[in-house]
């Protein structure tokens, strides 16, 4: 399970990584536009994916 939990975190910076490699000014206009989102506007997108994540996680195990 650790290992598992370890490889998807990997997974993550990799998929993070080729963004900022790839579209680095695309990277900062979505993260200034960021910045101007309501909080409770993020918190619920957080939450949205989350559960989504996790419904998909479920599916594919």
């Amino acid at each position: 399970m650790l290992a598992d939990l370890l490889a998807a975190l990997c997974l993550v910076l990799v998929i993070e990584g080729l963004f900022l490699f790839v579209a680095p000014q695309t990277w900062k206009q979505a993260a200034a536009q960021l910045i101007r989102t309501h909080d409770r506007t993020l918190r619920t997108g957080g939450a949205v994916m989350i559960v989504l994540g996790l419904l998909a996680l479920q599916f594919v195990r």
